[in-house]
């Protein structure tokens, strides 16, 4: 088969058409908010960052971030976008200061493309900036000016202010979830010490930087007080945490959280080992250092090379053009500094020491176990019916990566309707053969020694660490029953108890399918909840063919691609400040008291409002 390639097949996009068609370059994916790595989050963050820079060259302390509904605006006191570019800064591209080093030395906006961005996947975007008196606004519309004028005087602060509407074609009827953006403004604050930034009113503010954000952060108890050094252009803090398994990082480079690491983490993970080796003289497997450990690490880089657009792997091998690599500089900072810290606190140096021992001793302990386990693996996946996977992964570098999704059910059927229903590119099943066991309180021991388990975590390659996981959206599809539920409580268990750093990472959901299929001959609504069901019924009219789906098996595959497509609804699973797991668990799942029994007594309600809550 093939097609004519003429002069009038090759065509030239203008900017926002070039965003517009491919944004997945620019922002990763869409998405409608569920996802903290959806696009809308990234276009509150390019704006965002504008402000920082300008912060970071000592001009203005404050951003105010207002979030109604579906618009965003940002205000920042900088020194505004000269009056005479406001237009060409926000919509054309390649076009901005930091091109010139000496005004920007050190940012992550490097490449005059953030707003332009904003303003193409914007219904409605609007810029206003004032400098020194006067008063300059723009306004656009998919990209589209609509408005340019200027005024003045004014006796507004100088700085600049954006305000924007995404565009619903491209995020559908997206939604913002507050935790997400809470904690990319806390991760603001807690690297750029002296700014405020202020939330709906909240003030959002950090002294120690981040210290700071290992406290707020972590769940379980510091074995020893956090460790935190700031020299030069590099700042980190770290401590052991108990009862948590693998390794849990917070890198930036620039301000910008690169959630995939890059040259830089490597670098500080194998300086923690070398330091500690090289003070105790003893060859410690890296893993036995590092298990359990909980680390921030901030770098600055001028003219840094990220990985993609969307900036979360840190490419670049330099720490300034020509100048020393990023693992030396990062190495020699970490290893004077922590060596200096452990000779000057002996009392933090055992407990190292000892957590260290502990962890040798249960790898060591679990090692036969493992192996065993493995070769098990290695045997059923050449035939593995729990497991329909997809043909792309997170781990990979395509374009697609960020949505890779696994979807957890419960038997066959449900298993059986999703697997003929989803993207064979992107979306895999693994089919649980019934409830699984409660894993709280249990040892490491027990993922290996239990087959579902075991093949589970095999399937997301999470063994280790998270650095290889195999997908970006790990989805639990269970029943809206009390089975169903309690299926879910289950698995939330595993992956509390064991991957933490996998909840908190944002990689969890919940799957939400519809509970009622109402109808008539012209149209068809599905309905998550009781109050839609309502609604469906009075917008069809009298006698409408109302279904009460009980389990996902009961859907059709060619209804249930509807739920897991572009409009599939995501729950996320987050964890909040003051949500110490271990409590939660002991309450939740472990053994029957009396203070559990008083809370089921008092939080009864009838069965039919029981399957329509979520977790």
């Amino acid at each position: 088969m093939s097609f004519e390639y003429g002069e009038d097949q090759i065509r030239t996009l203008d900017w926002k058409e070039h965003i517009q068609t491919r944004p997945g370059m620019y922002i990763g994916k869409l998405g409608d908010g569920s996802s903290q790595d959806d696009g809308i989050y990234v276009l509150i963050k390019e704006i965002i960052d504008n402000s920082i820079d300008e912060f970071v060259m000592g001009n203005g302390r404050r951003i105010d971030i207002d979030i109604s509904d579906k618009t965003v605006t940002i205000r920042d006191y900088g020194r505004g976008i000269p009056l005479g570019k406001v237009v060409e800064c926000v919509s054309k591209i390649n076009t901005g200061a930091k091109y010139d080093s000496t005004a920007f030395k050190k940012s992550v906006g490097l490449n005059g493309v953030g707003s332009k961005v904003v303003n193409a996947l914007s219904s409605y975007f609007k810029v206003q900036s004032v400098r020194d008196g006067k008063l300059k606004i723009a306004e656009f519309s998919k990209g589209e000016i609509i408005n340019d004028y200027a005024e003045g005087p004014t006796d507004e602060k100088n700085g600049t202010l954006v305000t924007f509407t995404p565009d619903i074609s491209f995020f559908g009827n997206f939604h913002f979830i507050p935790e997400y953006v809470e904690k990319l403004l806390w991760n603001y604050v807690f690297l750029n010490n002296g700014l405020s930034i202020y939330y709906n009113g909240e003030r959002f503010f950090a002294k120690n930087g981040l210290h700071d954000l290992l406290e707020r952060y972590t769940n379980g108890e510091a074995l020893y007080p956090i460790i935190h050094i700031t020299e030069g252009d590099l700042e980190f803090a770290f401590t052991h945490i108990s009862n948590q398994w693998g390794e849990e990082y917070h890198s930036f480079v620039n301000g910008q959280n690169t959630t995939q690491g890059g040259t830089h983490l490597a670098a500080f993970r194998e300086a923690i080992v070398k330091t500690i080796r090289e003070f105790f003289k003893k060859d410690f497997e890296p893993v036995d250092v590092r298990t359990s450990i909980a680390a921030a690490l901030s770098i600055k880089i001028q003219e840094p090379v990220f990985e993609s657009q969307t900036k979360t792997k840190l490419g670049s091998q330099y720490i300034e053009p020509g100048g020393q690599t990023v693992r030396n500089y990062v190495i020699d900072i970490v290893k004077r500094n922590l060596d200096n810290t452990l000779h000057i606190n002996p009392q933090t140096a055992e407990i190292i020491y000892q957590k260290i021992l502990s962890s040798e001793k249960e790898r060591k302990e679990i090692a036969g176990i493992k192996r065993l386990a493995k070769e098990s693996v290695k045997k059923v996946s050449l035939h593995n019916k729990k497991l329909r996977d997809c043909r792309i992964h997170y781990n990979q570098n395509h374009e697609q990566r960020l949505e890779t999704t696994l979807f957890i059910t419960e038997g066959d059927s449900a298993s059986g309707s999703i697997t003929k229903s989803r993207d064979v590119n992107t979306q895999a099943v693994f089919s649980l053969k019934g409830k699984p066991l409660n894993s709280y309180g249990m040892s490491k021991k027990f993922v290996y020694q239990n087959e579902e388990f075991n093949l589970l975590q095999s399937a997301l390659n999470i063994d280790e660490d998270l650095e290889n996981l195999r997908y970006n959206n790990i989805v639990i599809a269970t029943d809206a029953d009390v089975d169903g539920m309690h299926i879910r409580l289950l698995l939330l268990t595993f992956f509390l108890q064991f991957y933490p750093d996998l909840v908190k990472s944002g990689h969890l959901y919940i799957l939400q399918t519809p509970l009622f299929r109402v109808r008539n001959k012209k149209e068809t609504i599905y309905c998550y909840d009781d109050d839609e069901r309502k609604a469906a019924i009075k917008k069809l009219g009298p006698n409408p063919e109302i279904t009460r789906f009980k389990g996902l098996g009961e859907i059709s595959p060619d209804e249930f691609k509807h739920f897991i497509g572009a409009s599939m609804r995501l729950d996320p699973v987050l964890l909040r400040k003051g949500q110490p797991i271990k409590e939660m668990l002991e309450f939740y799942m472990g053994k029957n008291t009396l203070e559990r029994q008083k809370f089921i007594i008092k939080n009864l309600r009838p069965s039919e409002i029981m399957l329509e809550s979520t977790v």
